[in-house]
């Protein structure tokens, strides 16, 4: 594994889609913020502490369910798509900041992109499933100009050569678990797609249904003639 990523940049791995960006300038993010009933994430990392900014993919609970919570707690700017925005303002989160794919929040020297994701969003919330609007991931710019791409969940798309074009990422966090997002082949596909030097697997191990693997995407990786380098994190672990 490479000891560093960008200059400045910790990244923290909570497990499953769930990471800790502490920035170049200093700004505490949390993307999908599932810590508490997270069986990957680790005890000493449940209490993620203050926070600037929670970017949230999309509204199935693996992805959300600690949103509110976190939200009262830091009140952080709650980031996510208009519907699902719209339902954290009505659950008390006086921080959200609705946005849509192909927009960017621009402040503090960060930009957040919102990009597409192929994929579901229901919120559940008390016996009923909610419409959370549509699914996405994000595109974070640093201070310094390093370019993060958590592509949240989902199916491999043949428009993430767009997002290569157009936002250039330096690294990509890809799901590789089947069953509900993309296989480690199809990961290693979203790879040449992206051309991303480096790439960290998530979205894997935490349910038996999640079936992919580090070895296996590594194996497509090789198939495919791909050099991304495949950057490994066990939950707790910090780049």
């Amino acid at each position: 594994m490479a000891s560093k990523i960008a200059e400045g940049l910790h990244l923290t791995y909570l497990g499953h889609s769930t990471f800790h960006l502490a920035t170049p300038g200093g700004k505490k993010l949390l993307i999908d913020p599932w810590v508490q009933n997270n069986p990957r994430c680790p005890e000493k990392n449940k209490d993620v502490g203050p926070l600037d900014m929670m970017l949230i993919t999309h509204g199935h609970y693996d992805h959300i369910q600690d949103a509110v919570e976190i939200g009262k707690a830091t009140n952080a700017q709650a980031v996510a798509v208009f519907e699902t925005a719209r339902w954290l303002g009505t659950k008390g989160i006086k921080n959200a900041a609705p946005m849509n794919k192909g927009g960017t929040l621009a402040q503090d020297g960060l930009k957040v992109t919102m990009v597409h994701a192929d994929h579901s969003c229901g919120i559940t919330d008390g016996d009923q499933i909610i419409y959370g609007g549509e699914p996405g991931g994000y595109v974070i710019e640093l201070e310094n100009g390093y370019r993060l791409y958590h592509a949240g969940d989902t199916a491999v798309f043949g428009d993430m050569k767009l997002i290569a074009e157009i936002y250039k990422p330096d690294i990509a966090l890809l799901p590789i678990g089947d069953r509900f997002v993309m296989s480690p082949t199809e990961a290693a596909y979203a790879c040449r797609l992206l051309g991303v030097p480096q790439v960290i697997p998530m979205h894997y191990a935490t349910f038996p249904l999640l079936t992919g693997t580090p070895e296996a995407f590594q194996a497509a990786l090789n198939d495919l003639n791909v050099h991304a380098e495949l950057l490994v994190m066990e939950p707790g672990e910090t780049l």
